[in-house]
């Protein structure tokens, strides 16, 4: 049998990976921890490992697992940012991927957040709970006639945006790569990302992180969005300069924020700190603001993601001795 260590691994997970064809064929050894060089020790006699987005893949690390035999790495996620690909590539070990597990999970997360922000809908749970049923400090917007900026028009961002079409949005979309074809379908028009963040009531982040993308929104770019936008983000922290959000936030140019992910949430989400003091000030800072809605890098959290996600996985999984891999997943 095939010897798989997984790791950073939650109930949910666990239940989602024994429950995929194939996985009976496979022998499993499940981690609460994430996967680093100083716990790569772990992986020994693993032919493969199973990682998702807070482990770090980065040399030293993906050294001690070939030492001792592991021949891939198989992520359960889209983004790969966290493993260093030239370094398994010199080493021989081969990574995968799952590029698209549920598009429509994390497209509808994001509008989630959006809606929960404009229509205070949390702000209002908390108070009802309390039995005060004042509306005062609950006024949003109307969706509809509004403009929506999407920002990477993968297959995620391309469901965002018909959703907001749906809503009677007019949609403008930026990506280096345009979908034309999709666009006209759509009635949505491809502009410049300055003419996005200047003309857009809301804009979503749909992109991978690379050295292209890192803080694409900083104090210069985000003192460029329309004053009172609002801005959603459901794919990779470090997107966005944190320092700079809280500026544009606390000058009132920002009308509102809506995270799911966030650039320092390594050893944070995914993890109950109800007992303990945060120690991270910036986030802490984020979450004391009253126009600032943040979820746990829950945006892929279905039931149909978690399924797709454990299918393509233990597909890979199962060939690792043949090195024959779905082929969209490689890296």
């Amino acid at each position: 049998m095939i010897k798989v260590a997984f790791y950073d691994t939650k109930p949910y997970d666990h239940e989602a990976a024994l429950a995929a064809e194939g996985a009976a064929a496979l022998q499993w050894t499940f981690h609460d921890f994430r996967l680093t060089a100083e716990t790569a020790s772990t992986a020994a006699g693993a032919e493969a490992v199973c990682v998702f987005v807070n482990d770090k893949l980065d040399r030293p690390c993906l050294e001690k697992l070939a030492a001792t035999g592991v021949k891939l790495v198989a992520l359960r996620c889209a983004g790969f940012n966290q493993v260093d690909l030239p370094a398994a590539r010199e080493l021989g070990i081969a990574v995968t991927r799952v590029p698209a597990y549920s598009p429509h999970a994390v497209a509808e997360h994001a509008v989630a957040l959006l809606m929960t922000l404009n229509r205070k809908i949390h702000r209002a749970y908390n108070r009802v709970r309390e039995h005060n049923f004042a509306l005062a400090g609950l006024v949003g917007f109307d969706l509809h006639g509004k403009t929506a900026g999407i920002v990477g028009t993968g297959k995620i961002g391309r469901c965002t945006a018909e959703i907001f079409r749906g809503f009677g949005m007019q949609v403008l979309a930026h990506d280096p790569f345009p979908q034309e074809a999709w666009a006209t379908e759509h009635k949505i028009r491809y502009a410049s990302l300055e003419e996005v963040l200047r003309v857009s009531d809301v804009l979503s982040l749909h992109l991978p992180l690379a050295a292209g993308t890192h803080h694409l929104l900083n104090r210069e770019t985000l003192a460029q969005m329309k004053p009172g936008a609002c801005l959603i983000n459901t794919s990779r922290g470090k997107l966005v300069d944190s320092a700079a959000l809280i500026e544009a936030l606390k000058s009132g140019h920002l009308g509102g924020v809506a995270l799911d992910v966030y650039e320092e949430e390594e050893g944070i989400f995914f993890e109950d700190h109800s007992g303990a003091v945060l120690q991270d000030d910036t986030l802490a800072l984020l979450l004391s603001l009253p126009n600032v809605l943040v979820t746990s890098h829950q945006a892929f959290l279905t039931r149909e993601a978690l399924s797709e996600i454990a299918r393509v996985t233990v597909t890979n999984l199962g060939m690792v001795n043949q090195g024959v891999f779905l082929p969209e997943t490689r890296l």
